[in-house]
């Protein structure tokens, strides 16, 4: 993969994104991280217990050695392709309570920023309702 090609995905994911804030779509996305030391105790604890060894691969011990590059491709990934209407979170993952509560956090923030209201009815329909409730309280 050159160079170029990464570029190109990064401003076609841009685009992409942008596209769909204008539409009216709300966008976060959350990068969770977890730490070498943490995803090390996760791979022991797949191999000790066998209700988990379908989640583990041997891959996963050989990729470890790349865990730099594959970190300088994350931070690229998510700097390339942060924006104020598709923002990333990174998120520590090494304990899963507090990542299930940062990103449960934005997602109530990212609810509260569209300001939604229930509508106001129009009196004309209150008075429709109204006719309804009654029909339906005179009929058995």
């Amino acid at each position: 993969m050159t160079k170029k090609i990464w570029e190109q995905r990064y401003q076609d994911i841009r685009a992409f994104e942008r596209h769909l804030a204008r539409s009216g779509v709300v966008i976060r996305k959350f990068f969770l991280h977890v730490s070498k030391k943490e995803q090390k105790r996760r791979l022991l604890e797949r191999l000790d217990d066998p209700e988990k060894h379908w989640k583990f691969s041997a891959n996963d011990v050989r990729q470890r050695a790349s865990w730099g590059e594959y970190m300088r491709a994350y931070e690229d990934m998510v700097r390339e392709t942060s924006s104020e209407h598709a923002p990333w979170l990174v998120v520590p993952a090494d304990h899963k309570w507090y990542t299930r509560l940062v990103v449960a956090a934005a997602i109530v923030d990212a609810l509260e920023e569209l300001g939604l209201e229930f509508p106001e009815l129009a009196p004309a329909k209150e008075r429709a309702l109204a006719r309804a409730r009654h029909e339906l309280l005179l009929k058995r």
